[in-house]
């Protein structure tokens, strides 16, 4: 009797879905890539999202970048992004996922109807499903939604976390420069001032080791968190092996870009190893939030002694690795030092310089990245052979605390002496550390030189089409 009852309350539902002339998609993940219970999935859900923890904003939100594998490699990660909307008033959360199974040009965006997960079905929004399909002229693709599993995956924490949202699944295929570039001007039509979400479905790396998997995925999470659109649609362009959802991300970080103050912060990063996968064969996950229209509070200090205490890390890496090939890892309770903050460490040999090598993304937590970048500079600047043990009595070490990079439009907001610099273009990228032009007794004009000349770039590419990037950074030894 209970069945009964059961099966009659959902055909109840179904039957007042307005789906027009489009069915319902049936799951093809339930039961496999996640629980088909939905009284385990449930559970699951709210594990993850209760030992998701960040201190990252909530409010102005306009998309989140989330994983798309099995829930048991990548839910974990996806719930970091979840979490920061969980209860907010988003009316529609539009699902960008890339197509694996199905070739085809432009997007497809689903007309009407719904996806079904052990849920229940999740309503699409037929109205601004036909409004995004006008400005941006894409279409209805079937055979691109029907085992595409990349939007699917989305749809049970949507449903979760904003039980009241309709939603928007969008499949695109060949992630081309105008594929993504128009995808992006319709959101800025369509989207502008509504309570929206947009979802960009992506995987990072695929089956390299780990090691090069994370140094990949670090390059690609710095690319994401300063905005590097035009790198990423490159990369994609050549198919090179850093995101599958690539096309999906720049699409929403270019329509971020279409806003007023638009920033990344990256909130969590694993790899499948994690999970219990191969360690020779990983698959890397990120989930990310994306705001407009407000600024990012980068307040950050240090002590005199934790200062010292990130100095004894330093050198204390430097030493442990010169002479044994081992890595110190430092015990911390510090929060400060838990935080995830970018730095360099420069090495000095007499006051020369002996290697400078950092992180200027927060993708790992502080003290984690003073002992990664130490080793890096030790023995992985290109400038220098690696550190001898005989010289280690001779070296002093130099740390850059950075604060998160900020797009500039004027150079004239540079100030020598405050603000440290990065000149992108292309796959051109240079870094300039503040103290470099005080050191060197630099202009405004001669800085912006050099940064364009650290990227390859011509000196004047400041003035003609680079994008230009301050930071601050504390500085101690």
């Amino acid at each position: 009797m209970k069945g009964k009852i059961v099966a009659i309350i959902i055909i109840g539902i179904l039957s007042a879905l307005p789906i027009g002339a489009q069915e319902i998609r049936k799951s093809i993940c339930a039961g496999s890539w996640y629980d088909s219970k939905p009284e385990e999935l449930s559970r699951q859900l709210d594990r993850y999202l209760l030992q998701a923890e960040s201190s990252a904003p909530t409010e102005g939100i306009v998309g989140l970048i989330a994983p798309h594998a099995g829930y048991v490699y990548s839910g974990q990660v996806a719930a970091h992004a979840y979490r920061l909307v969980h209860g907010q008033d988003f009316k529609t959360v539009v699902i960008v996922g890339p197509s694996h199974r199905h070739g085809f040009r432009g997007c497809s965006i689903y007309p009407s109807g719904g996806y079904e997960t052990p849920f229940g079905v999740a309503q699409v929004d037929e109205t601004l499903a036909t409004a995004l399909s006008k400005a941006s002229g894409f279409k209805f693709v079937p055979n691109a939604h029907r085992e595409e599993h990349s939007v699917e995956m989305q749809v049970p924490f949507v449903q979760k976390v904003l039980p009241e949202a309709k939603i928007l699944p969008i499949v695109m295929g060949a992630p081309t420069e105008k594929t993504i570039s128009s995808l992006a001007d319709a959101f800025a039509k369509t989207l502008r001032g509504q309570k929206v979400l947009i979802v960009a479905s992506t995987d990072l790396s695929h089956f390299f080791p780990k090691e090069k998997a994370n140094s990949v995925d670090a390059d690609t999470l710095s690319l994401i968190k300063s905005m590097d659109t035009d790198s990423i649609i490159k990369k994609m362009g050549r198919r090179e092996n850093i995101m599958c959802g690539g096309g999906p991300v720049a699409s929403v970080l270019l329509y971020a870009k279409k806003l007023e103050n638009p920033e990344v912060t990256i909130l969590k990063y694993a790899d499948s190893s994690q999970a219990g996968g191969n360690e020779s064969q990983v698959v890397g996950y990120t989930a990310a939030a994306v705001y407009a229209g407000r600024h990012a509070d980068v307040s950050f200090s240090l002590s005199v002694d934790e200062k010292s205490s990130l100095v004894e890390i330093a050198r204390k890496t430097l030493e442990r690795y010169v002479r044994t090939n081992e890595v110190y890892r430092p015990n911390t309770d510090n929060p400060k030092f838990l935080s995830k903050r970018g730095a360099f460490v420069t090495l000095k040999k007499k006051g020369d310089l002996r290697g400078c090598i950092g992180f200027i993304e927060p993708v790992l937590p502080l003290h984690q990245t003073i002992v990664q970048a130490t080793i890096y500079a030790a023995s992985r600047d290109a400038r220098f052979p690696p550190v001898s043990s005989s010289e280690l009595e001779d070296i002093d070490l130099e740390i850059s605390v950075l604060t998160p990079p900020k797009k500039i439009r004027d150079p004239r907001d540079v100030k020598v002496g405050k603000h440290g610099l990065i000149i992108a273009k292309g796959d051109h990228r240079g870094l300039l550390l503040p103290q470099v032009p005080v050191e060197n007794r630099w202009s405004r004009l001669t800085f912006l030189e050099r940064t364009c000349q650290k990227a390859g770039l011509p000196t004047d590419a400041w003035k003609s089409g680079a994008e230009i990037y301050t930071f601050e950074a504390i500085v101690f030894h």
